[in-house]
């Protein structure tokens, strides 16, 4: 290593010009570039606090602009976040092990561990405006049987309507979309609004339903009816969301869950536009449902209940909720001064 390394007067940049000159020798040019990005972003941070990375010594440089660094790159995404943390924290080890200035390693790791986000972790933008636009539009059934006008008349009613029962199943009860899939017409308790599913993982959890959720499911069905009555089958033993496509003919057949893809594909297209098409998905719909909770109720264990995180059996690791506590708690979100129930 070069003497001038043994300096402590060099200023924060000159450091870094030294700290990259040892990442080109070790690490491949993509890498060395992926850090110089990094290193710029946090030369970048430091100037709008006030630090002057040319003219401010090494040796002032601590880990709390480190932890500072942390929130300037919230707006960023979870990789380029975990990226530049890794680039910057090898900067402060590189100062410690060069011994330019003290370095509490212990505490980069915690500033990390406590308060990086991980891969995977960080949700997605959750587009509630554009699930709102999709729910308005799809409230008028016309919308959506000028959709399968192609099947015929009497086949694209049955999909408008099918199809209206099945967004608003989902973004207003935060469903999977295997699990809207899956249920039957015997698994909703109609009286009480409410069903009982085995969902991921196997667990039995309680699905919530608002007025207005259960009234356009039940126009479905009675569109459905005569089908349904031709069937043979005991009505409870019939999937709540059925096929009406050519393949099906007149049997009740459940819909799958690329069948329900292509629901929210198509109301995508029609009500938002092509460009987002494949961006929003059923499971967008979820997100929708977890952060309308979020924003009107601020408690996220509310949220993470009402989303079926855990086993019903089991203890709430975050606090103690009463099924009359989550009762109200949907009831104040979905059903109170619902914009999709009617005003006459």
């Amino acid at each position: 290593m070069s003497t001038d390394l043994e300096q402590k007067n060099d200023s924060i940049s000159e450091a870094i010009q030294q700290y990259l000159r040892m990442v080109e020798r070790a690490r491949s040019r993509k890498t060395m570039l992926a850090y110089k990005n990094a290193l710029n972003v946090f030369c970048q941070m430091l100037n709008e606090k006030s630090t002057n990375p040319n003219t401010t010594p090494i040796t002032q440089l601590n880990e709390e602009q480190f932890s500072k660094f942390i929130d300037y790159l919230s707006p960023y995404t979870t990789a380029t976040e975990q990226l530049y943390l890794h680039a910057v924290k090898g900067f402060y080890l590189f100062l410690d092990s060069e011994k330019l200035t003290e370095v509490n390693q212990s505490r980069l790791t915690v500033f990390m561990r406590q308060r990086a986000r991980r891969p995977g972790k960080h949700a997605p933008p959750y587009k509630i405006d554009e699930i709102d636009k999709i729910l308005q539009g799809a409230q008028n059934v016309q919308n959506l049987v000028n959709l399968g006008a192609e099947e015929g008349e009497k086949n694209a009613k049955l999909r408008a309507y099918r199809d209206r029962a099945f967004l608003f199943m989902l973004a207003e009860t935060g469903l999977r979309v295997h699990e809207a899939c899956n249920l039957r017409r015997g698994d909703i308790d109609w009286n009480e609004g409410r069903a009982i599913i085995t969902g991921k993982g196997n667990k039995q959890a309680v699905i919530r339903f608002t007025t207005y959720a259960l009234q356009v499911v039940k126009e479905y069905l009675a569109q459905r009816a005569e089908l349904d009555g031709a069937s043979g089958k005991q009505l409870s033993s019939l999937p709540l969301f059925a096929r009406h496509d050519k393949g099906a003919g007149k049997k009740i057949k459940p819909i799958t869950t690329t069948t329900g893809r292509n629901i929210v594909n198509e109301c995508v297209e029609r009500f938002l536009g092509q460009d987002l098409v494949g961006e929003i998905t059923p499971h967008t719909f979820r997100h929708y449902f977890v952060t309308t909770t979020l924003r009107v109720k601020g408690n996220l264990a509310i949220a993470q209940r009402l989303a079926r995180h855990e086993n019903i059996q089991v203890t709430n690791r975050y606090t103690q909720l009463t099924d009359e506590e989550l009762d109200k708690a949907y009831y104040d979100i979905f059903e109170k001064d619902s914009k999709w129930r009617n005003n006459d």
